[in-house]
């Protein structure tokens, strides 16, 4: 039939179709410093997080365990992924290793919004149900998973059933992705449409929840001297810390969502899609991973504070671990 015919012709001209496209000296160069620029700057952001989330003991709670569990997929990836992606890196432990982290991020992004849900909804319950443990558990959750479902997939080849001929077509100098085929590309869509339609339903509900509150507190304050006390500033920061969160999932779908589109478009249109596109989609959806602490740095307080000790190098000379890190 005509796939079939498609597969001879991919074999025959395998010279001609499949080959590193010459680039000049000087847009090498500029390659290699911008996406450098780019890795190092989702490693050291990424790890400015981690670091001020271990090290700074008021930062223990089960919502940043959860946040740095969620930077550490980014951080991984900016250490194993972005560097051999630079020199494209056909190797199937680095797709494994991006995958892997990718799926990662999507889980970690669904149980923050679990916990800021239950924080917003129901404050009172909420330092009962999400206790250190139940953070642990979900993050190994996370992890676990995506772990073993990506290295699974592919050291079974359950990944290139059907298009054995095509995969072996595009194995040569200047192709640097893995192919699946139709069964494992629905999968994996639905592992990323899945939790985004869950954190999607629970936002409406959050900020739902939010701007019935803050209704709430502004009648308070006509109806008495002030109502600023304790519980008023701790749900003002939950729901600044579920705004947060917003803004961190949305940069996450529009940097992710045009990989996602044309990976279920190119399996269903015998792979047309050209190396330059993929690689474009591939880093955009890669820079996903240097937006996380832009984003803490603009909008946590906390984290300016402790990003500015760490780069003094205080935390080297004196013990601030205990230090008071938010501004009640």
């Amino acid at each position: 039939g005509d796939y079939n015919t498609s597969l001879l012709q991919w074999d025959i001209n395998m010279n001609e179709s499949c080959y590193k496209t010459p680039l000049s000296s000087g847009l090498r160069v500029t390659l290699y410093i911008v996406l450098g620029l780019l890795t190092i700057f989702t490693v050291g952001g990424n790890l400015m997080v981690i670091v001020s989330i271990v090290y700074f003991k008021q930062l223990h709670s089960p919502t940043h365990f959860l946040i740095a569990s969620l930077t550490c997929g980014d951080f991984g990836l900016g250490l194993t992924v972005l560097p051999f992606s630079t020199v494209r890196s056909v190797e199937t432990f680095h797709y494994c290793l991006d995958a892997s982290f990718c799926y990662s991020s999507i889980f970690h992004l669904c149980f923050i919004c679990v916990d800021r849900y239950v924080a917003v909804t129901d404050p009172l319950i909420y330092p009962i149900k999400f206790t250190v443990p139940v953070s642990g558990m979900l993050i190994a959750v996370a992890w676990i998973f995506s772990l073993v479902y990506s290295f699974s997939v592919v050291f079974t080849g359950a990944n290139e059933k059907g298009i054995h001929k095509l995969v072996n077509a595009l194995s040569c100098v200047g192709s640097c992705q893995i192919l699946f085929n139709k069964t494992w590309v629905v999968v994996s869509s639905l592992l990323y449409l899945i939790p985004f339609s869950s954190i999607i339903v629970l936002y409406s509900r959050i900020f739902a929840v939010a701007k019935r509150q803050a209704r709430m507190i502004e009648m308070m304050s006509n109806n008495t001297q002030s109502s600023d006390n304790y519980s008023d500033r701790v749900g003002r920061r939950e729901r600044k810390a579920a705004k947060t969160l917003g803004i961190r999932v949305f940069a996450f779908l529009v940097f992710w969502s045009p990989f996602q589109i044309v990976v279920i478009i190119d399996v269903f249109l015998n792979f047309i899609t050209p190396p330059l596109v993929f690689d474009i989609v591939s880093w955009f959806a890669y820079s996903s991973s240097a937006i996380n602490p832009l984003i803490y740095s603009l909008f946590y307080p906390w984290f300016r504070k402790a990003m500015k000790m760490i780069v003094s190098c205080k935390i080297l000379r004196l013990d601030c671990s205990t230090m008071s890190l938010f501004s009640e």
